[in-house]
C-alpha cells in the first residue's frame, strides 16, 4: 500500500513538471530564460544570465562607481640591495596608509651581469665589473583609478636614483619567475626521460 502511494506521488510530481515545462516553453517571456546545458556560453555563465533578474538590488549598490584596476604588480629594480629593500617598504607603507589592498610582496632571484671597460682605442679590457640586479614586487588589487593616479605620483616623487619603477598587469609568468630553478632536479628528469625512451625502443 505504501509503495502504491509513493508511485502515485512520483507520477503526480512528474506530470506537474511536464506541464510547467510546457507552459514555460510556450511563454515567450520565460523562453528567454531557458538555458540549454549543451550550448556553449562563450564568456558568460549561468549566474550571469540570471543576475539582472534574480539578484537582490543591494548587490548593485555595493559595486564601486569608480573603475577599479584588477591586479597590478609594481616592479622595483636596482643594483643597490639596501636601496631597493627600503623603497619597497616605503611604497608598501604608503599603500597601507592610503587604504589600498596589498595582496602580496615577493622578491625574484637577482640577475648577474659582467661589464668590461676597455682601454681607449684598444680591445684590451681595463676593468671588469660584476653587477647584480635586484628586483622586488608589490601586488595590489581592486585599486580605484582615481586613487591609483595619486599613488603613482607619490611613488614617482619618492623614487631614488638608480632604481626603476614599472607597473604591469599580473600574468602567470610573474609567478614562474619567483622561484629559483632546481638544476639537479631538472637533470634527473632529463635522465629519466632518456631511460624511458630507451626502454620503449
Amino acid at each position: 500500500m505504501a509503495l502504491k502511494i509513493c508511485l502515485n506521488s512520483i507520477k503526480n510530481c512528474t506530470s506537474k513538471l511536464v506541464t510547467r515545462k510546457s507552459l514555460v516553453q510556450n511563454n515567450p517571456i520565460h523562453h528567454k530564460l531557458l538555458v540549454n546545458p549543451a550550448t556553449n556560453l562563450t564568456g558568460t555563465s549561468i549566474r550571469q544570465v540570471f543576475t539582472d533578474r534574480w539578484d537582490p538590488p543591494y548587490l548593485e549598490t555595493m559595486k564601486s562607481k569608480i573603475p577599479l584596476h584588477d591586479v597590478l604588480n609594481i616592479q622595483i629594480k636596482g643594483y643597490d640591495f639596501a636601496l631597493v629593500e627600503s623603497y619597497q617598504s616605503l611604497i608598501h607603507s604608503i599603500a597601507n596608509t592610503m587604504g589600498l589592498d596589498v595582496e602580496d610582496c615577493w622578491a625574484t632571484p637577482a640577475t648577474q651581469a659582467k661589464i668590461l671597460r676597455y682601454k681607449p682605442r684598444s680591445a684590451l679590457p681595463e676593468a671588469e665589473y660584476h653587477l647584480s640586479l635586484y628586483e622586488r614586487n608589490v601586488q595590489i588589487v581592486d585599486v580605484p583609478s582615481t586613487t591609483f593616479a595619486l599613488y603613482l605620483e607619490i611613488m614617482e616623487a619618492a623614487l631614488p636614483q638608480g632604481v626603476t619603477l614599472t607597473v604591469v598587469p599580473h600574468t602567470d609568468d610573474h609567478d614562474e619567475v619567483r622561484y629559483v630553478p632546481d638544476y639537479e632536479l631538472d637533470e634527473l628528469k632529463t635522465q629519466l626521460n632518456v631511460l624511458i625512451e630507451s626502454r620503449k625502443k
